[in-house]
């Protein structure tokens, strides 16, 4: 059983920051990959950014150069550092791990950011 929790959603206005954070726990292991995924209303899921194992990163063009995403291994914690924060980056905000030898999918409840112009 792997449950993720996630924190640090909320209402900002335009030019602000947030700063997102998920906490892995239970069966851990072999996490291959922890990323963050938005869902806005009327539209699809999209992929924000990711970090592998190795530490590569990577992003979404809208978001390339405002937000930032990190992990801490000894906490099983990935976080999204989102400055600059845009009215078009409202969304549900989900955390995502794949896990394990043969890769499994994980995913948090989601937490709403409202960017207000």
């Amino acid at each position: 059983q792997v449950q993720l929790v996630e924190s640090g959603g909320g209402l900002v206005q335009a030019g602000e920051s947030l700063r997102l954070s998920c906490a892995a726990s239970g069966s851990i292991f072999s996490i291959n990959a922890m990323g963050w995924y938005r869902q806005a209303p009327g539209k699809q899921r999209e992929l924000v950014a990711a970090i592998r194992s190795g530490g590569g990163t990577n992003y979404a063009d809208s978001v390339k150069g405002r937000f930032t995403i990190s992990r801490d291994n000894a906490k099983n914690t990935v976080y999204l550092q989102m400055n600059s924060l845009k009215p078009e980056d409202t969304a549900v905000y989900r955390c995502n791990v794949v896990m394990g030898y043969v890769p499994q999918s994980y995913w948090g409840q989601g937490t709403q950011v409202t960017v207000s112009s």
